[in-house]
């Protein structure tokens, strides 16, 4: 089985794929000047040159190379990706991530797609998606705390560990659709493996997003528009089909309030400590703007 790779469009055992576990995932291997297809034997995934890497305990796989890397703790640490998962227990998220859900609906993308988030810290897009749509999911983030975390919590979706600022670990033209949620963008790497005409989902903070929170932490914050930058960094690339906005208004206490400051840090600043401690409940907007690009044919 070493090298061998079923492309996102291949048929499983019958004439039509309806069971996402069962598409094999298009990963390819991260060793430098190799990018041969990966595939797995029990625990193990390996390309046809014999590169190999062990499935973790956890379930998630880990792909980074040491040139990839700043630091041996690179990417979220544990509490950050905790404080994340609590936010979106209570609610914070949750309309970016229906929105999502609608918008792939809507898209009616066949029974054999693939969809890659980039930056999938605690999971929850992601999971969500293939759960909800029936979609085969590889999530792929720096942190291997948040892989262990997201790989726990859905254990039938693909979790990697890699930069997603590097050379993405998947095979070119292999992913129908990718997602950016306030994090990571690679247009030259996403259109790489994205399929021709396939599409890409990113989501930035709009300018009041947090604003309530930012104003009481940082004084008069300034408001910063990302979309304008965001379409020039697609240019030539991608198509963009829609751009859009939402926003959530959450009472959130102390605890939560704390964890947003600790999954945006804002609050790691000794410079504010005196305003974070004084912290007890507030009303604070959640907004992101939204383009959907779609992969312009080379």
């Amino acid at each position: 089985m070493k090298g061998a790779h079923r492309s996102a469009g291949a048929k499983v055992g019958c004439s039509s794929v309806t069971d996402p576990t069962l598409i094999a995932p298009p990963l390819a291997c991260t060793v430098r000047n190799c990018g041969l297809p990966l595939a797995r034997n029990e625990q193990t995934w390996s390309c046809a040159n014999g590169h190999s890497y062990d499935l973790a305990r956890s379930g998630y796989l880990n792909l980074l190379q040491p040139q990839d890397r700043r630091s041996l703790t690179a990417g979220d640490a544990a509490a950050v990706v905790e404080a994340r998962a609590r936010l979106h227990a209570v609610g914070v998220g949750r309309a970016l991530i229906r929105t999502l859900l609608d918008h792939v609906a809507s898209l009616q993308l066949s029974d054999d797609t693939v969809m890659a988030d980039l930056g999938s810290g605690s999971g929850d897009a992601l999971g969500t998606c293939v759960a909800e749509r029936g979609v085969a999911g590889i999530g792929i983030d720096l942190s291997v705390a948040a892989a262990r975390h997201a790989a726990r919590r859905f254990p039938h979706v693909t979790w990697v560990v890699a930069n997603a600022d590097r050379r993405l670990p998947l095979i070119e033209a292999s992913v129908s659709f990718l997602l950016s949620l306030h994090g990571r963008r690679n247009p030259g790497e996403c259109a790489r493996v994205l399929t021709p005409s396939g599409f890409l989902f990113v989501a930035v903070p709009a300018a009041d997003d947090l604003i309530e929170l930012r104003e009481f932490i940082q004084g008069m914050p300034a408001e910063r528009a990302r979309v304008e930058a965001l379409l020039a960094e697609h240019e030539g690339l991608f198509t963009p089909i829609e751009h859009f906005s939402v926003r959530e208004e959450h009472a959130l206490n102390r605890e939560s309030l704390t964890d947003l400051l600790r999954s945006t840090y804002r609050g790691a600043r000794a410079s504010v400590s005196g305003r974070v401690a004084s912290l007890s409940a507030m009303d604070v907007t959640v907004a992101s703007d939204c383009v959907l690009f779609q992969r312009r044919r080379s």
